[in-house]
């Protein structure tokens, strides 16, 4: 793999590449509280089918830019970082990934630029409509994300996280998935993550402007060849906002993992990895 350097204005994205220069590009997006490493286990199977892998720390992620202020992480900031990223490689249109925060920026790229994206593959996150649809009418919903709100508050909930050396953070990734998903090597790696300066108040901050600064999208439909997969176990986000998402897609699969939980591409990296390919080539 090597390393790359992307600009947006005054924000510096910083991104692993494997596969030829020469192969059409892949963009996967990680969420939080991960960075490019939540894919690693994708970047070689893609690069070995003949792609360009292209995987960003997100703004505000490890080795990223940290603009101060949650206005600085709306959708329509952290998308414009995306069609930035494709312009500097000189990609009209790029096979778009995400999971997570990550899904959540990839289904409001598709949405806002569609003519941008050739393939879109969205990882246990559903469309905006319909995670704005079950929060304001589902209890159970409202109540899996306890955190969203937790995470409005000032300072505390940085406090929380960085304290006892991210013990919290920890816990959260064990906790929600499938037994020995994430090994010691992981956690380190998350850990050194977490600790470049500024990195927590900017992850969160992505929450925080969620709340505040509202996408408006002209279409809520997505336009684009769409695949959806998803980890029935998750313990954040409802199975049935995977099928409801269809209904907002011309053209869209999903394809469900009974025994995966939030953490998908890491429990079932092999066959992710494969409906990646499978899709983007066909």
């Amino acid at each position: 793999m090597e390393e790359l350097l992307f600009k947006n204005g005054d924000v510096a994205l910083h991104a692993v590449t494997a596969g030829p220069n020469s192969g059409p590009v892949v963009l996967l997006l990680h969420g939080f509280p991960e960075f490019w490493y939540g894919w690693h286990r994708q970047i070689e199977p893609l690069a070995a089918a003949g792609f360009r892998v292209i995987v960003p720390d997100q703004r505000g992620y490890n080795f990223s830019s940290k603009p101060a202020g949650a206005a600085a992480y709306a959708l329509t900031e952290l998308v414009s970082d995306i069609t930035a990223i494709a312009d500097q490689l000189g990609q009209e249109k790029i096979f778009l990934a995400g999971h997570d925060w990550g899904a959540a920026v990839a289904w409001s790229t598709a949405l806002l630029h569609p003519e941008r994206i050739a393939k879109l593959v969205v990882l246990n996150v559903p469309h905006p409509s319909v995670m704005r649809k079950f929060l304001s009418t589902r209890p159970r919903q409202l109540f899996r994300s306890w955190y969203m709100f937790f995470f409005q508050l000032p300072w505390l909930p940085e406090a929380l996280f960085s304290a006892f050396n991210y013990a919290i953070g920890r816990r959260s990734l064990i906790r929600s998935s499938r037994p020995g998903t994430f090994s010691k090597e992981d956690l380190a790696q998350y850990g050194a993550a977490w600790s470049q300066p500024g990195a927590l108040s900017a992850m969160i901050n992505w929450y925080r402007a969620l709340f505040r600064i509202r996408a408006r999208f002209p279409d809520k439909i997505v336009r684009v060849p769409t695949r959806i997969l998803w980890g029935q176990r998750d313990a954040f986000l409802l199975p049935k906002m995977a099928h409801e998402s269809l209904r907002y897609c011309t053209n869209a699969e999903l394809f469900t993992f009974a025994n995966a939980t939030h953490w998908l591409q890491h429990e079932e990296p092999a066959r992710v990895s494969e409906l990646l390919i499978d899709f983007f080539r066909g």
